[in-house]
């Protein structure tokens, strides 16, 4: 049984960071998956591969795995540079403009 420890990243259809601050195990499927030939959907025997499981920490994830003897892959996350700007979206409604501004 093979497993990877990661830290999922950012939807990338939002700006927000939800679910993103659990880390997660992932089993790696035993078998490939197959189509079925009367509706065409693809399927597999294999059930861990439908298994995810989520914790609060890295280290609460490597524990679990070597309790149950799972080894495991630990894929380290990308940090992100946070995008702050100075004043933002708030500058546009702002009293104190040095210039005229108009739509």
């Amino acid at each position: 049984m093979r497993a990877r420890i990661y830290k999922p990243a950012r939807n990338a259809m939002q700006s927000g960071t939800a679910k993103t601050r659990h880390w997660v195990l992932d089993f790696a499927p035993r078998e490939a998956r197959q189509i079925d030939p009367l509706m065409g959907w693809t399927g597999s025997g294999d059930t861990e591969a439908q298994v995810r499981l989520r914790f609060d920490s890295r280290e609460a994830a490597e524990d679990y795995a070597r309790e149950h003897g799972i080894d495991y892959v630990v894929l380290e996350p990308h940090s992100r540079r946070p995008n702050i700007r100075p004043r933002g979206y708030g500058e546009n409604f702002a009293t104190d403009r040095k210039f005229v501004w108009t739509h």
